[in-house]
């Protein structure tokens, strides 16, 4: 029988943002031996957190409290705000597909770089919304370009990731509090701050809920190392968070990972490690590649672009690194789509990347 799908749906292409690295060793027929193209945390979780996740458990028959309320009066602690203007989700991704259903209507627009976060551009066509693009400057996002086709387009959301995805670079605070000084007053700014954390110098303005014009993403997946967990937050002027709260899934978030956010929070000194680790990390790369005379932009997240100078070079390194038992992407859109994104492994990870990578090159 014909399946009565609304209109919108029977245009949509059959597609998600990211091929998992499971479906890719399903194809090939074994695992992965170095997974590092996800963006995932090598570095793992806070051991308060894992003990705290593993004693809650036992009470995985109980759901977990809608509200939210001990993970978010830590939050609101942490950043110097009150607890109703804090949302939490099941991710940034989940949180972003609210963002568009609470702001966009019908054929409303959006405004994103050209190549950046996919996720995003998924949700905006799922509402059924138009989305319109500029061009990255360089391997950075362009905020004055992003504000100026907000306003000329009469946009009611602009996106921006700081630290970038997918190329790992950034703006400085002053730059992106000008971003927001700059914010249409029918407009929002979703600023998406997942990898915040890993930034070696403070990038992030500070944080002024009384601007009803920006939302701040944060998550635990990253720094935090909880990426299977699915656990973010919002932070923004309490109307907004009201608004999430009318339309989210109050029973979304699974309550170890609710648990063990809060326990994250609570263990002060675990970032500041996670913090020097990726940036020896990162170091490492970048000289990885400065030895074989290949650039590699600097990076404040847990992955590092390195420069082929062609699509067709990165792809067939992309291509190769999977023939040799080594996961990694590379961005989707050109000129980015020149570099592969080098995640930050183990050390028995980053020797196998690296002998793959110098027989491929």
């Amino acid at each position: 029988m014909p399946i009565p799908f609304t209109q919108l749906v029977n245009t949509l292409p059959a597609t998600t943002p990211f091929v998992g690295p499971e479906t890719l060793e399903r194809q090939r027929g074994k695992p992965f031996r170095a997974r590092i193209g996800a963006n995932e945390s090598v570095f793992g979780m806070s051991d308060a957190a894992l003990q705290a996740m593993q004693q809650a458990v036992a009470g995985s028959a109980w759901y977990a409290d809608p509200e939210n309320y001990d993970l978010r009066q830590a939050l609101a602690q942490k950043h110097g705000v009150d607890i109703d203007e804090i949302c939490v989700d099941a991710g940034i991704d989940t949180l972003l597909g609210l963002t568009v259903r609470m702001l966009l209507e019908h054929n409303g627009k959006a405004v994103t770089s050209h190549g950046a976060y996919p996720t995003f551009n998924y949700h905006v066509a799922g509402f059924g919304a138009e989305l319109v693009t500029v061009p990255f400057q360089g391997f950075h996002e362009d905020p004055d370009a992003l504000i100026e086709t907000t306003k000329k387009v009469n946009a009611p959301l602009v996106y921006l990731s700081n630290p970038d995805n997918p190329m790992g670079t950034w703006h400085s605070a002053d730059v992106i509090q000008s971003m927001i000084d700059a914010v249409p007053e029918n407009s929002i700014l979703a600023l998406d701050e997942a990898y915040i954390e890993f930034a070696v110098d403070d990038i992030a303005p500070a944080i002024d809920t009384s601007n009803p014009r920006v939302i701040r993403f944060r998550t635990f997946s990253k720094a935090y190392g909880m990426a299977g967990q699915r656990i973010a937050y919002a932070i923004a002027h309490q109307d907004i968070i009201q608004g999430f709260n009318k339309i989210r899934n109050h029973f979304g978030i699974n309550r170890i990972a609710q648990i063990g956010a809060l326990a994250s929070v609570k263990d002060g000194g675990f970032l500041d490690t996670v913090t020097q680790a990726a940036e020896s990390g990162r170091q490492r790369v970048m000289n990885f590649a400065s030895d074989l005379g290949l650039y590699a932009e600097p990076s404040s997240t847990n992955f590092v672009a390195v420069d082929l100078e062609s699509t067709e070079r990165a792809q067939a390194m992309i291509t190769k690194l999977a023939d040799l038992d080594v996961f990694m992407r590379m961005p989707g859109v050109a000129p980015l789509n020149r570099c592969v994104r080098v995640g930050l492994g183990s050390d028995a990870e980053f020797d196998l990347f690296a002998t793959a990578f110098k027989q491929a090159l």
